[in-house]
C-alpha cells in the first residue's frame, strides 16, 4: 500500500503529545467532494434529487471546484465510492399509522441523506447510524403530542415502524436500516419501563432540572463533563422502580433484566425531551449525545494479526517485512468504514496494545510510518485516509457534485504506539480539562520537531487552542 506523506515524521514523544492534543482542539477541515453520476444516459430532472437538509447548527459546507474529483470514463462502471443517484418514488404506507409524517419531514429528510443507500454503510456508525435513533426518538416524542403516553402500543409501533423506514427508503435511505443500526419497533413502545404515561411520569421526575439540563447541550464539555447524560440517567432511574445509587461516569452494574429496563425507560425520558424541544433543537442534542457515546470506542473489526506479529516481533530496527506485514493488514481494515479523529486514537491504542501483548514492543507505528488517518477509509482522489470530526457532522448533498462530507485535519498525525498492555486508562477528556504547559522555543529547537523541515512553532499551538473546538 503506498501512502503519500505530506509532512515528515514527527518525531520527539513531548511534540507527539502536542500534535495529539492538536488533532482534539483543532477546527482546521478539508472537503472530500464525491461525485454522484447519474446512469450513463439517464439525466435525473431537478424534481427527483432530495434537497439539502437544512440545518441551524450544521450549515453545508462551501466546495471548491478543485477539490471534486472527476471520472472522465462515463461509459465504464464507477468506482465504489462513486454513488449513483439515487432513486426517490412516492411510499407505500400502511395507512395505520396516526401521525402527519410531513410535520417531521425535515428531520426525515435529513435522516434520508445521512443514510443514504450508497454510503450508509460506511459512515453508519458515525453518521446514519446515531441520526436514525434521534430521529426516532422525535417521532416518539411528536406522536405523543397528541396522547397520554410517551411510547406507542406494540401494533401501532411496528406500522409507524415500517412506515418510517419507507418513508426514508423512498428518499433515497438504504432500506436495511433497521437491522445495520440494530434497531426494532419495540424501540418505540418503552418497553419493560414501568411508568409510560406523561402524567406519572412527571410526577416522578424533576423535569425542570431535567429540561435545563438537555434542552442546550455544550459541545465543548458534555462528553468530559457531562450535564444532560446524568440528567437522563437519574430520570431513567426515577422512573424504573429499580432501587440502586447511580455514581457519576460509572456504568449501573445490575441484573441484565435492569440494564434492559434502564435503557427502556432512557427511551422513554428521550420521548419526554423531545416532546418539548424543537425538532431541530431535539436533533442537536440527540446527536451530541450520540457523539460522546460513539467516540468512547473503536468500531473496527480487528482479525488476528498473525503475520505482523511474526514479521515484527523482537524487531529493533526498520524491516521490509514487517512494515509490509503492517501496511497490508491495515489496508483490509481501512477498507470497513470511515471513522472520527477520536475514534483512530482509541483504535490505534487498540491494535497496538493486541501487538503488544503478542510480543511486538517496539512501536512499528513510528517505524513505518502509520498515521491516525490509515486506520480510516481511503477517500478516493487522495491517497491518505480521511478522518471525521468528533463532532456531529452530515453528508451534504448537491445537486452537481452529489455527497461530500467533512474531513479533519490536513496533517498527518502519527498513530501513538500505546504506552502499556492495557488501554483501560486511556482519556481523551484530559486536554480538555487541563491542558499541559506550552513549551518554550528552546524545548521546541531541542525536541527533533518537524514540519516539512519548518520547525513547528509556538504559534502554532496557539492557534489550534484559540480556535478550541471539541
Amino acid at each position: 500500500m503506498a501512502y503519500v506523506k505530506i509532512v515528515s515524521r514527527l518525531k520527539g514523544s513531548f511534540c507527539h503529545l502536542l500534535l495529539v492534543i492538536a488533532l482534539w482542539l483543532s477546527s482546521y477541515q478539508n472537503v472530500v467532494a464525491l461525485p454522484l453520476l447519474p446512469k450513463p444516459g439517464q439525466t435525473p430532472s431537478t424534481s427527483e434529487l432530495p434537497s439539502s437538509p437544512n440545518s441551524a447548527t450544521f450549515q453545508p459546507i462551501d466546495i471548491s471546484p478543485a477539490m471534486i474529483p472527476h471520472y472522465p470514463f462515463s461509459g465504464e462502471p464507477l468506482p465504489p465510492m462513486y454513488p449513483s443517484f439515487p432513486k426517490t418514488y412516492d411510499p407505500v404506507l400502511t395507512g395505520r399509522c396516526p401521525v402527519n409524517f410531513s410535520v417531521i419531514s425535515s428531520i426525515t429528510g435529513k435522516t434520508a441523506s445521512d443514510c443514504t443507500q450508497s454510503l450508509s454503510t460506511i459512515v453508519g456508525n458515525v453518521i446514519c447510524c446515531p441520526q436514525f435513533n434521534s430521529l426516532l426518538h422525535i417521532f416518539q416524542g411528536f406522536y405523543s403530542n397528541h396522547s397520554d403516553t410517551l411510547v406507542l402500543q406494540n401494533v401501532v409501533a411496528g406500522d409507524c415502524f415500517k412506515d418510517i423506514i419507507s418513508i426514508l427508503a423512498s428518499r433515497g435511505a438504504n432500506s436495511s436500516l433497521s437491522s445495520m443500526c440494530s434497531v426494532k419497533s419495540s424501540n418505540l413502545t418503552g418497553g419493560s419501563c414501568p411508568i409510560k404515561d406523561i402524567s406519572t411520569f412527571e410526577k416522578a421526575v424533576n423535569t425542570s432540572k431535567l429540561l435545563e439540563s438537555c434542552s442546550t447541550v455544550d459541545p465543548l464539555k458534555e462528553c468530559c463533563r457531562p450535564v444532560c447524560q446524568p440528567a437522563i440517567s437519574e430520570a431513567a432511574l426515577q422512573i424504573s422502580g429499580i432501587k440502586m445509587t447511580l455514581s457519576d461516569n460509572k456504568n449501573i452494574v445490575g441484573a441484565p433484566s435492569e440494564v434492559d429496563t434502564l435503557n427502556d425507560c432512557k427511551g422513554v425520558v428521550y420521548s419526554w425531551i423531545a416532546r418539548k424541544l424543537r425538532f431541530e433543537d431535539a436533533n442537536t442534542a440527540f446527536r451530541l449525545l450520540s457523539s460522546c457515546k460513539v467516540n468512547k470506542a473503536c468500531p473496527l473489526d480487528f482479525k488476528q494479526p498473525v503475520e505482523v506479529i511474526n514479521a515484527c516481533r523482537n524487531l529493533a530496527a526498520p524491516s521490509p517485512s514487517c512494515c509490509s506485514s503492517l501496511n497490508a493488514y491495515i489496508t483490509g481494515i481501512q477498507k470497513q468504514m470511515l471513522i472520527t479523529n477520536r475514534q483512530a486514537i482509541i483504535c490505534a491504542a487498540v491494535f497496538g496494545s493486541v501487538l503488544q501483548k503478542a510480543g511486538v514492543m517496539t512501536n512499528v507505528y513510528e517505524l513505518c510510518d502509520i498515521d491516525l488517518k490509515d486506520f480510516s477509509l481511503q477517500a478516493y482522489g487522495q491517497e491518505e485516509g480521511c478522518l471525521l470530526r468528533s463532532l456531529p457532522a452530515d453528508l451534504v448533498y448537491d445537486n452537481s457534485s452529489g455527497f461530500s462530507f467533512t474531513c479533519d485535519l490536513n496533517d498527518n498525525i502519527a498513530a501513538p504506539w500505546p504506552s502499556s498492555l492495557s488501554v483501560t486508562s486511556l482519556s481523551l477528556c484530559a486536554p480538555e480539562m487541563s491542558l499541559p504547559a506550552l513549551p518554550t522555543s528552546q524545548t521546541l529547537g531541542n525536541s527533533g520537531c518537524h514540519l516539512g523541515g519548518v520547525h513547528f512553532l509556538l504559534s502554532t499551538i496557539l492557534v489550534f487552542v484559540s480556535t478550541l473546538l471539541y
